[in-house]
């Protein structure tokens, strides 16, 4: 089972396919610069929103929308009219975007979920995988209330890396840190990870492909692949297909450290930017 974790080469910018989740373009802490620029570098025949791109939870409370955010649906609109499918799968966070399932606005597919077959052959269900999360389905107000503390989180999160990026320092991710460090979390990831395989297996696919819990991982559960995609919040990363039907994570960070994509001030600074945006 062809997979990997890593870089591609300078060569490769080219994908089958590429799935993104947990944009959250709306909130502060959405690093879009660096999003808008992993767009304008790559190029894939099929593009896939696997959820949570848009934050409709964080806007109703309070509205952010940087001029990045537009660039960003400008860039995905553009990737449509140059021939590459987009199929966008709504999480929690856009909920609202259910309403138009079966739906097709400006190119983009709308789908609860979808079933993508890589160039080797593997079926793989593609669902956000909000609904096998308990808090979410079962105690929305818990949801709501861990929702905010995350925000919080993500607010110290972006000063501290505005100062580590005027000296700098590269991005830190304060809120993966705690997660991967409280035991409950560990238990509550690997709990997710094996609901989705097993609702794989039920439904007789080879994987699936997820996001939701911001949290990149390709690894196999009982002979099911488990793809997540991550996020653009904290890890930023992105699933790929290479055309020979191979899986991989591409994390941003590593790879503009790598020099797999030129280096640009977007990236670098793009928390100390968006403090200066909410400055003035």
């Amino acid at each position: 089972m062809p997979l990997a974790d890593g870089p591609p080469s300078q060569s490769s910018h080219q994908f089958r396919a590429i799935f993104i989740s947990d944009c959250h373009l709306g909130t502060p802490g959405c690093q879009a610069a660096a999003l808008l620029e992993f767009l304008r570098c790559t190029e894939s025949d099929y593009l896939y929103l696997v959820g949570d791109i848009i934050d409709g939870w964080q806007l109703r409370r309070r509205w952010y929308w940087h001029q990045l955010h537009n660039d960003v649906i400008q860039k995905v609109l553009r990737k449509v009219r140059k021939g590459t499918q987009v199929v966008y799968v709504p999480g929690n966070h856009d909920e609202a975007a259910r309403h138009y399932v079966g739906v097709d606005f400006g190119g983009i597919a709308i789908r609860h979920e979808v079933v993508h077959v890589t160039n080797s052959g593997l079926r793989l269900l593609v669902t956000h995988g909000d609904r096998f999360d308990g808090v979410v389905t079962c105690a929305r107000w818990l949801a709501l209330l861990g929702d905010r503390l995350y925000s919080l989180i993500l607010k110290l999160n972006q000063h501290f890396n505005a100062a580590r990026a005027r000296l700098g320092l590269p991005y830190w991710s304060l809120s993966q840190f705690l997660k991967l460090k409280v035991k409950n979390a560990v238990s509550f990831i690997t709990a997710f990870e094996e609901a989705l395989a097993r609702e794989a297996r039920t439904r007789a696919f080879d994987g699936v492909v997820c996001g939701h819990i911001h949290h990149a991982e390709i690894r196999s559960i009982d002979r099911i692949l488990y793809c997540n995609c991550g996020d653009w919040v904290e890890s930023l990363t992105a699933l790929v297909e290479a055309h020979d039907g191979s899986l991989s994570i591409l994390r941003w960070q590593d790879m503009v450290a790598a020099g797999t994509f030129p280096p640009t001030p977007a990236v670098q600074f793009a928390a100390a930017a968006i403090v200066e945006h909410e400055a003035t």
